[in-house]
């Protein structure tokens, strides 16, 4: 066990102590962030970012309420902090904690840890494990939010992020797509030695941006990111939004974006969208904007639940306008059980924006990662080597240009012109492999993974429903949005 491992563990186990004072695994998260935070500044010597008088130091040399009581005017004073970065953290941030002697318990266990080895190991390693231990842990619900580091490493190691490309995440999460790309650019370049320092700099500054909307969960995506020594980039904002317009134009676009419909059965509210103007399918408009977000020539991988292949009406709409102006090259078909809270058939689609606007795409490469595949889940979790074949048969070349090899009807690989997709309808939704996907669910033995495998059907029922109702009665999808929101 590494000593990150092993601090991990440590400070997951403190939520049990937590649990008694009301405080829920999120909640604990969040404020493991706000203390982490504290302390990490302390051991890396950047305290002077902080308002003089709010230091870790003081904070865990105090006892009893008036601890408890500093630590709130704490909280207070560094959302009102003049450092950009140390503000968004802190913004309107608040402390579940109701009994002193629980904030001692943490700023004690905190102090003790072996904070010589974790700085060695990487701070980034320590909290990134954090967040994986959260959405790994299904009670907490987090999953959501995390998208698997197998999956990441495998669409970041696909598209070659370069240095002095901005890559953009409209809906990042924890940042992982962001810290995936950072990390791939710096063990290419030395950890940045090999740039001028103005190079350097942008790769630190100005390489990576993104949205977020949840506030707790943009927290962590700026800890994320600060401990991976990337500084901010990343705006609390809804990407549906008119803000989502004011993101930089992007050389790469990596994201998972959330699956469902806008609250309320509310629309995008964007100027400049056309296709999805009409629609409460959060999935289908951020497909138009990242299509819209791309410079000419830039590329995109994005992951996308079934029903953006197959929707008719505005989904068949967005996938020939995708196709006319993008060279959608590759479709990635996932395993089943990746994702915890959705649980529902997902894909990854990888494109390039063309330099032109009609007449794009002349083939689609689908690699069916499902079929004939376990259930994956707390008994079987993805790893690395599960993309192996898969990343063989892709290619060396980011936008799909490598020369490919088809594999038949009874092999994974496979490519369909432009006209056979046409003959379709442009569905996408395409399978020619005899699906296992319940025999495999019923070798499920984990409550949580039964449970996830429940959910899943429960969730892509729901959204058929939706859909559905969106085309027939307009009218009714605000009633329909309100059902999927309390299944969820």
């Amino acid at each position: 066990m590494t000593t990150t491992t092993d601090i991990v563990a440590k400070l997951w186990s403190l939520c049990n102590v937590l649990r008694d004072d009301g405080v829920t695994y999120n909640e604990y998260v969040t404020e493991l962030t706000y203390l982490l935070f504290l302390k990490m500044l302390e051991e890396t010597g950047r305290e002077e970012r902080l308002p003089e008088g709010y230091r870790w130091s003081a904070l865990a040399a105090g006892e009893g309420i008036e601890q408890l009581d500093y630590y709130k005017a704490m909280l207070l004073e560094l959302g009102k902090a003049k450092d950009g970065l140390v503000s968004a953290i802190f913004t309107d941030a608040q402390t579940r904690l109701r009994k002193p002697t629980n904030l001692k318990a943490l700023t004690s266990n905190i102090d003790q840890l072996d904070w010589f080895s974790a700085r060695e190991e990487g701070l980034g390693n320590l909290y990134e494990g954090l967040l994986e231990k959260n959405a790994a842990d299904k009670k907490s619900g987090a999953g959501q939010y995390f998208t698997p580091r197998p999956l990441i490493d495998c669409i970041v190691r696909l598209m070659q992020p370069q240095p002095g490309e901005v890559v953009q995440d409209p809906a990042a999460g924890t940042a992982g797509f962001l810290v995936g790309a950072d990390r791939y650019i710096k063990d290419h370049t030395d950890d940045l030695y090999k740039l001028s320092p103005e190079e350097a700099h942008f790769q630190r500054n100005n390489a990576f941006v993104g949205a977020e909307l949840v506030p707790d969960t943009h927290r962590l995506c700026m800890m994320n990111l600060l401990l991976h020594g990337i500084e901010g980039g990343v705006v609390n904002v809804d990407t549906l939004s008119p803000d989502g317009e004011a993101l930089s134009k992007a050389d790469l676009i990596l994201t998972n974006p959330p699956f469902g419909t806008k609250k309320g059965g509310g629309r995008p509210t964007r100027s400049d969208f056309s296709v999805t103007a009409d629609t409460s399918n959060k999935q289908l408009a951020f497909v138009e904007h990242i299509v819209r977000a791309l410079k000419p020539g830039g590329r995109a991988a994005v992951v996308v639940p079934d029903n953006v292949l197959f929707e008719d009406n505005t989904g068949r709409r967005l996938r020939t306008w995708l196709m006319e102006l993008c060279d959608l090259h590759t479709i990635l078909r996932l395993p089943t059980g990746i994702f915890y809270a959705q649980g529902v058939k997902t894909n990854v689609l990888f494109f390039q924006r063309g330099r032109t606007d009609k007449g794009n795409t002349s083939a689609v490469w689908v690699y069916d990662l499902r079929a004939n595949m376990p259930a994956f889940g707390k008994t079987r979790p993805l790893t690395v080597a599960d993309f192996a074949d898969f990343e063989a048969a892709y290619g060396a070349d980011a936008n799909g240009e490598a020369e490919r090899q088809e594999r038949g009807e009874d092999g994974r690989w496979r490519c369909f012109s432009r006209e056979t997709i046409a003959a379709r309808n442009d569905n996408l939704d395409i399978s020619w492999l005899r699906d296992t996907e319940a025999e495999a669910e019923e070798a499920l033995t984990e409550p949580e993974d039964i449970a996830a495998a429940i959910i899943g059907h429960l969730w892509a029922a729901l959204e058929e429903i939706e859909a559905l109702s969106e085309e027939l009665e307009p009218d009714r999808v605000t009633e329909a949005a309100a059902i999927v929101e309390a299944a969820e």
